[in-house]
């Protein structure tokens, strides 16, 4: 699941919050992407009270997003409960 929110800079940067159940998949998972070149580790999905997972990132307006999920496995993959995200979070239609 992915949430959309104005950013902190007043600017019109946008803050994305990554979110993903709890054990599935099991083990750690990063969520990597243009925000962090590319790069494992730079936001693990962190345990919620809520039973979920997310990792929060903030980019500036305009920057086009791209992003996947990377299990701790090796396993790169979309989300599973949100397959128009990357549209949503750009802004453009789905």
């Amino acid at each position: 699941m992915i949430k959309i929110c104005q950013g902190r800079d007043g600017n019109g940067a946008k803050r994305i919050v990554f979110s993903l159940p709890a054990d599935e998949p099991p083990g750690r998972v990063s969520v990597v992407g243009s925000f962090n070149d590319w790069t494992p580790g730079q936001h693990d999905l962190q345990p919620r009270t809520t039973g979920r997972r997310s990792a929060t990132v903030e980019v500036a307006a305009g920057v086009t997003v791209r992003f996947r999920y990377l299990g701790e496995d090796g396993h790169w993959f979309d989300d599973p409960d949100d397959p128009g995200a990357l549209d949503r979070v750009n802004g453009t239609p789905g």
